[in-house]
């Protein structure tokens, strides 16, 4: 009976608090409210299958679910794999050295409450070429933490029609062939993007024809150009603060492109850095720069979603970025050879047609996890250091003080301490 009633309190007290939970400790933006498959059920993904029981592919496909990984390595995929609403991808339950999806893209379209971090998504140049390697299309509620985006062949990302997202801490890089690029944005408004790296895109970093919050960025080596306006008939609102544009071997000149006076710019502290001298010695970014690609200037922002707190220098956001972004729980070989490039500070950089031209994806050695007697998604030694009931699957349930569920905290602490 007590359990009964613990429970129902734990109901209540989420009840009260969901609508201003943030979706895990240091989620911020538009979409740091989303609460993923918070009290839904746990499913283990057991195996690198393509589909079938205890692949991730059958992970996604049910709504109101957290996703724990009792396995590490690389899971092939032939086709887009569709994630459903009200779901927590916690990629750092991984054990070992994580999970790398490849060979196609996923998909969040229709969908709400969305919760992902610390993955790997990577497509393949034997995917189709208008293919992305991550959409997030007509969909509200979601929040990318700590995500490497790589290898699409039309967009690394496409996000479209949707609102309240947060891209934060993410790579987004190497777009293959034939387009090569980063990201397009088609129409979401309360976007936020913040402290993330945009790397040997070709294009598109993004293409933005949006209402953005776009902070703290790194664009690196960058081809033929960087940040990319609307260029549309419909209005967009980008609010670029301290960002970082660093240009590499492959860069041209061409930083900020094809704006149009219905780009709607507020611009504060972002650097740029054109002579590709291995030092951090940019220059100001000025009113004159947006101007004269065609931009409408703002004198306040649009867009204001994020802590005013964890916006930092352009200088100290690159040393940020080149710390954490990505699967930075544990990088692998990809994600080490784009943060060392980075580290040269334009001494290095390349612009690849396909993922062969980089050793193609790494093998991860397959690790099993630690034991969870009762399939709540927390290992038994963590329950029994905090005095849980390793037997008992109801106890993960349990809104703790935080606002946070037994599960919630086991599957944040790992990566944040409270």
């Amino acid at each position: 009976m007590r359990k009964f009633y613990l429970l129902l309190l734990s109901i209540f007290i989420v009840g009260s608090l969901m609508a201003q939970q943030l979706a895990f400790p240091g989620a911020d933006g538009y979409g740091k409210f989303s609460k993923g498959g918070r009290l839904g059920s746990v499913y283990h993904v057991t195996n690198l299958s393509d589909a079938g029981s205890g692949s991730f592919r059958e992970a996604v496909s049910q709504s109101k679910r957290t996703i724990v990984f009792d396995i590490s390595g690389v899971i092939h995929i032939k086709s887009k794999i569709s994630v459903q609403s009200d779901i927590t991808i916690a990629g750092q339950t991984a054990p070992g050295d994580g999970i790398t999806v490849y060979g196609d893209g996923i998909s969040i379209s229709g969908k709400s409450n969305v919760i992902c971090r610390y993955m790997r998504f990577r497509g393949s140049i034997m995917m189709s070429k208008g293919t992305c390697t991550v959409a997030i299309d007509s969909s509200q509620n979601v929040i990318f933490d700590h995500v490497s985006i790589e290898w699409g062949r039309w967009d690394n990302l496409h996000v479209k029609n949707s609102k309240d997202v947060t891209l934060q801490y993410c790579i987004v890089g190497e777009g293959l062939d034939p387009q090569i690029f980063g990201a397009l944005l088609e129409h979401p408004v309360n976007l936020t993007v913040q402290h993330c790296l945009w790397i040997n895109n070709q294009s598109r970093n993004p293409k933005a024809k949006a209402g953005i919050e776009y902070v703290n960025n790194v664009i690196y080596n960058w081809g033929g150009s960087g940040f990319v306006g609307g260029h549309s008939a419909a209005d967009s609102y980008q609010d670029l603060i301290n960002n970082y544009m660093i240009a590499g071997p492959s860069s041209s000149n061409n930083f900020l492109t094809m704006f149009t006076a219905t780009d709607h710019v507020f611009h504060r502290g972002n650097l740029v850095d054109l002579n590709k001298d291995g030092v951090m010695n940019g220059r100001s970014i000025t009113n004159e720069d947006f101007q004269k690609v065609g931009a409408t200037l703002q004198s306040q922002p649009h867009n204001i979603a994020m802590n005013l707190k964890n916006i930092e220098t352009p200088e100290n956001a690159l040393k940020t970025i080149i710390s954490e972004v990505g699967a930075s729980l544990h990088r692998d070989e990809v994600d080490t050879r784009l943060i060392a490039t980075v580290k040269s500070l334009g001494k290095t950089g390349k612009i690849i047609r396909s993922e062969a031209e980089v050793g193609g994806q790494p093998n991860i050695f397959s690790v099993k996890g630690l034991k969870d007697t009762d399939g709540d998604g927390i290992p038994d030694s963590w329950e029994k250091s905090h005095k849980l009931n390793a037997n008992d699957p109801t106890d993960g349930s349990i809104i703790t003080a935080s606002g946070y569920s037994n599960l919630e905290v086991y599957i944040n602490e790992l990566v944040t301490k409270y």
